[in-house]
């Protein structure tokens, strides 16, 4: 009985490593846009701006994403330098995402961003979610010619945020999650006045004056937003 020769097993070619995406411009636009063009990546800057985030906590803030779009946006902004992760010291057994000096410096990109993007936001969509600190960004427009530093504690509709003023521009954490634990003003308005305010369409002093603005708190900070 002959022997069944055996196939020689094909060998598969070598996984090649994956090619990095670039637009292959000598271009500081298009260099920028290799780091931050892909879709999410932005909006992930966007929360990380306000603090060190867990990766469960970025899902939940980003309404949309999937988890492996996720975590290969956070991969993708890690080897770029954008954003490192961290392991939480004991007992809390969980990493967060926090952004670099570089991912900070992405802080005007978005503020512009945002400011352009508000004309487009006339009335809100069935479809559409909504968070309260991503109206922070609009606001630190008014905001940022205080010239007192302090904390801003702001109450919307939609929940609370803080933001950090001073010199002319936030500076620290550029805003917060929730209430401010000890905050040196506190504001109450709308969505909407948050968006004229981004858009130009008014100044934070004449919504103080109009009464469209509550402000509470005593000190320089709150002074100044009174215009006293």
């Amino acid at each position: 009985m002959s022997r069944l020769r055996r196939m020689p097993r094909q060998q598969q070619p070598a996984a090649r490593p994956a090619r990095r995406r670039s637009y292959d411009q000598f271009c500081a636009t298009a260099r920028a846009l290799d780091s931050v063009g892909d879709r999410w990546t932005l909006l992930i800057v966007r929360e990380l701006l306000g603090g060190p985030r867990r990766y469960t906590d970025l899902h939940a803030d980003l309404p949309g994403v999937s988890t492996d779009v996720l975590a290969s946006r956070l991969k993708d902004m890690e080897q770029n330098g954008l954003a490192v992760r961290r392991r939480l010291p004991p007992p809390a057994p969980a990493s967060v995402y926090e952004l670099t000096e570089r991912g900070h410096g992405l802080l005007p990109v978005l503020t512009a961003l945002s400011g352009w993007g508000a004309h487009a936001l006339e009335e809100r969509r069935p479809t559409d979610a909504v968070r309260a600190h991503w109206f922070a960004l609009p606001l630190l427009r008014a905001l940022g010619a205080l010239t007192h530093e302090g904390v801003v504690e702001v109450t919307l509709d939609e929940g609370e945020f803080h933001v950090r003023t001073g010199g002319g521009e936030p500076v620290g954490g550029v805003y917060g999650y929730g209430p401010a634990e000890r905050p040196d003003v506190r504001l109450t308005l709308d969505a909407g006045l948050c968006l004229e305010l981004g858009r130009g369409e008014v100044t934070l002093a004449e919504a103080v004056e109009d009464g469209r603005v509550q402000v509470s708190g005593d000190g320089p900070l709150a002074a100044e937003i009174r215009a006293e």
